[in-house]
């Protein structure tokens, strides 16, 4: 089934339906907004990315570990919300304390020049320079899926 096509009800169908409204909700915003959809099925379950139409960039990914849904929010934009950021709950900061550096951005040299470069922000007081790829990577659950939309929808506002 490598060359399958899957639609997004398939990946529907495997999501717990807590979670249903708010991936469906996310899902047509970014549909309505022409934003690129791609669905997989990968060893852990499916994977659906959506990237935006010109610039072809990843905006979010939905994928399936053991613990459950996680979502992945490319937050290239960041800087331009700190507001949301520092108003983000205690259980949401400490998912994104527990990403790595950027190691591009402590020293250019030292990682892939291949990998995107990482994204330098503060919440409050405290400075991050984390990796693109674990910062905003985030376990889907009932307490912080409004502050998920609000980061999604922050980014597809700044978004050029």
């Amino acid at each position: 089934m490598k060359n399958a096509e899957y639609k997004f009800e398939d990946f529907l169908l495997n999501v717990e339906d807590v979670h249903k409204d708010f991936v469906d909700n996310i899902n047509q915003k970014l549909l309505k907004k022409k934003y690129n959809s791609k669905i997989e099925l990968k060893a852990s379950g499916f994977f659906v990315s959506y990237s935006h139409p010109k610039t072809k960039r990843g905006i979010l990914n939905f994928l399936f570990r053991k613990k459950g849904l996680l979502v992945r929010i490319y937050g290239d934009n960041c800087n331009k919300y700190s507001d949301l950021l520092n108003s983000l709950p205690e259980n949401i900061i400490n998912q994104i304390e527990k990403a790595g550096i950027c190691k591009r951005l402590i020293n250019p040299e030292s990682c892939n020049q291949k990998c995107p470069m990482g994204y330098d922000f503060y919440i409050g007081k405290k400075h991050h320079q984390k990796c693109r790829n674990s910062c905003f990577y985030f376990e889907v659950d009932s307490k912080s899926i409004p502050f998920l939309i609000k980061i999604i929808e922050n980014e597809m506002k700044e978004i050029k």
